[in-house]
């Protein structure tokens, strides 16, 4: 009997962010009521908005959560991975890509 919603365990590996890393919202993060002086279901974080990783933590000794500083907003507010993407950090290009127009010039 299985629990059909079982989540990677992501502390199994290394961080994915580290702090001082420049980074971007991927989605519009409300408050769900954990951020104090706020709303429920008012906007934190804009899809789009650029900040600082100060800090990484866990939750439930299972997700990475990251303490990002939103220098526009004046607020720090706990990131989940999958909300964020680096600005630092240059992906590796596919494999394919990698091996077009390889050769030395003569």
């Amino acid at each position: 009997m299985g629990l059909g919603r079982e989540q990677e365990v992501e502390i199994h590996q290394l961080p994915r962010f580290e702090p001082g890393e420049r980074v971007r919202a991927t989605r519009h993060i409300k408050n769900d009521g954990t951020f104090p002086g706020r709303q429920i279901g008012e906007n934190l974080v804009r899809k789009g908005d650029e900040g600082y990783v100060r800090d990484v933590g866990t939750f439930l000794q299972q997700f990475f959560i990251y303490a990002v500083e939103w220098i526009d907003r004046g607020t720090v507010v706990g990131m989940r991975a999958r909300e964020l993407m680096s600005l630092d950090k240059v992906e590796a290009p596919s494999r394919t890509d990698s091996t077009v127009n390889e050769g030395t010039a003569r």
